[in-house]
């Protein structure tokens, strides 16, 4: 799994021009899951994201969780990040999943974001064309990937 974490003042979903999701301080999270994703790799990103230490503390140091600071999550499926550009100038998704893999480990993992959170999480809407805004808060983008955890 790969997920860029954005530090956002505020984020929101948008389909078919309706408002889906929409968050003020926290985190827009974009997952990509590829075929050899499991549980395991479900479990270790959802709790590095979760407790990630890229909030201000009182010291203006980066040094608070999104669950130190209550703040929201979004949770967008996005498929392209496992893009290959090695070849050529299109790039090959032949690595991310099918919706059938790739679904029910997005729902687990948003799941599992929850509970780890102990709250809701807002999300996009898988294979729909959504418009994401976003006001990244730094800015601050980190880029997690689960075939690199040591």
């Amino acid at each position: 799994m790969i997920a860029v974490v954005q530090r956002v003042s505020q984020a929101s979903v948008t389909i078919d021009g309706v408002v889906k999701s929409s968050i003020k301080k926290g985190l827009l999270v974009l997952v990509g899951i590829e075929d050899a994703d499991n549980a395991e790799d479900i479990e270790w990103l959802s709790a590095k994201i979760i407790n990630l230490r890229i909030f201000n503390d009182d010291a203006g140091v980066m040094n608070l969780s999104v669950k130190d600071i209550a703040g929201d999550v979004i949770v967008v499926s996005q498929f392209t990040l496992h893009a290959s550009t090695k070849k050529g100038n299109r790039p090959s998704y032949l690595k991310a999943s099918k919706p059938d893999v790739a679904i029910p480990m997005y729902e687990k993992f948003v799941a599992t974001v929850e509970l780890q959170l102990e709250r809701s999480v807002q999300t996009g809407e898988f294979g729909a064309d959504m418009k994401v805004s976003l006001l990244n808060d730094g800015p601050v983008t980190i880029v997690i990937d689960t075939k690199n955890k040591v």
